[in-house]
C-alpha cells in the first residue's frame, strides 16, 4: 500500500488550495450551464487540463515512460478514470437541476468517504481527539446545512433528482481519489493526472457539442476558461497532496469547501444579484460554520495513532 511521505506541512497547503477552488467552482459552473450543456463543459475541462499538464510535462521532461506505463496497474487506471468521469458528470448534472450551496454541501459526502476509505483500505488510524473531531463536524454541517436538508426532506422532482445524482457523484468521486492514492506506488501524481484527464476527454468527445464553443461572448468564455483552469490546478495540488498526506486527513480538510461555496454566494449575490441568489445564513448556521472549521482542523492536524 501507498505511504505518505510525512511531509503533513505541504500537504495540508496542498488540500487548502483545493478546498478554495472546490468551494468556488459551483459558482462558475452554474453560470457556465446557462449558455452550454453538460457534456461539452466536461470535456473542455478534462480536454484543457490534459494539454497544459501534457505541455507542462514535455518542458520539464518529465512525461510518462514506456517502462512506468508497463508497470502500472492499468485495472486501476481504467478504475480511476471511468470513476471520476461519473463524478463529473453526475455532480453537473445533479448541479443543473438543483443550486451551488445544496450540491456542494451533499457532494461532501465524498470526502467523508475517502476519509473512512482511508481508514478501511490504507490502515489510517485516528485518535480519540480526532474521532471527536468527526462528531463536532458531523454537528457543524448539520446546524449550518439545516435549512439544505429541510429542503431535500421535502423536495419534490427535479430537486430531489439532482440531488440524488450528487450522492451517486460523491461515491464515484471517493472511489476514483483511492483508487489515485493507490496509483503513485508507480507514478507520480501529475503523471497519473494526465493519463485520467485524456481518458475522460476521450470518453466525453463524441457527446459534447463543440461548436456550440465558439458561440459564447467574451463573459461566458471567461468562465468557461476558468473552470477548466480550476480543473487543472485543484485536482493537481489534490492528487499532490496523497503523496505527502493521509487520505483520511485530506478528506477531512476538504470538508471545508461548503464554507467557501457559501461565502462566494453571498458575494457574488452582492456583485451580481441577477446571476446568484443571496444566501441568507442564520446564527445557528454561523455556529454551525466554526464548529465545521474546528472539527476538521482536530481531524486534520491531530497526532496518529
Amino acid at each position: 500500500m501507498h505511504q505518505s511521505s510525512g511531509r503533513w506541512r505541504l500537504g495540508l497547503s496542498l488540500s487548502l488550495v483545493t478546498v478554495f477552488l472546490w468551494g468556488v467552482l459551483p459558482l462558475a459552473l452554474t453560470v457556465t450551464l446557462q449558455e452550454l450543456d453538460v457534456y461539452t463543459v466536461i470535456w473542455f475541462r478534462f480536454l484543457t487540463s490534459f494539454l497544459l499538464l501534457a505541455i507542462y510535462l514535455l518542458f520539464q521532461q518529465q512525461l510518462p515512460t514506456l517502462e512506468q506505463l508497463r508497470a502500472t496497474s492499468w485495472q486501476l487506471l481504467v478504475v480511476a478514470t471511468i470513476f471520476l468521469a461519473a463524478n463529473y458528470f453526475l455532480f453537473m448534472q445533479g448541479l443543473a437541476l438543483t443550486a451551488p450551496a445544496n450540491a456542494e454541501v451533499i457532494i461532501q459526502l465524498s470526502s467523508v468517504l475517502l476519509s473512512f476509505g482511508g481508514l478501511v483500505i490504507f490502515h489510517e488510524r485516528y485518535t480519540l481527539s480526532q474521532w471527536l473531531g468527526v462528531a463536532v463536524l458531523t454537528l457543524g454541517f448539520a446546524l449550518f446545512f439545516h435549512a439544505q436538508l429541510a429542503n431535500l426532506i421535502t423536495a419534490k422532482g427535479e430537486y430531489l433528482l439532482g440531488s440524488g445524482l450528487i450522492v451517486f457523484g460523491a461515491i464515484a468521486w471517493a472511489i476514483y481519489a483511492l483508487s489515485q492514492k493507490q496509483l503513485l506506488q508507480s507514478l507520480s501524481s501529475a503523471k497519473i493526472m494526465l493519463i485520467i484527464y485524456g481518458g475522460c476527454a476521450l470518453l466525453f468527445t463524441p457527446l459534447a457539442k463543440i461548436n456550440t464553443i465558439f458561440t459564447l461572448d467574451i463573459f461566458y468564455f471567461s468562465i468557461l476558461l476558468f473552470c477548466a483552469l480550476n480543473t487543472f490546478i485543484a485536482y493537481g495540488a489534490f492528487a499532490e497532496s496523497l503523496v505527502h498526506w493521509q487520505a483520511s486527513r485530506v478528506g477531512a480538510v476538504l470538508a471545508l469547501a461548503p464554507i467557501i461555496t457559501l461565502i462566494s454566494s453571498w458575494l457574488m449575490s452582492v456583485i451580481a444579484p441577477n446571476i446568484i441568489s443571496p444566501e441568507n445564513i442564520s446564527l445557528v448556521g454561523v455556529t454551525g460554520a466554526f464548529l465545521v472549521v474546528i472539527g476538521s482542523i482536530s481531524i486534520a492536524l491531530g497526532k496518529s495513532s
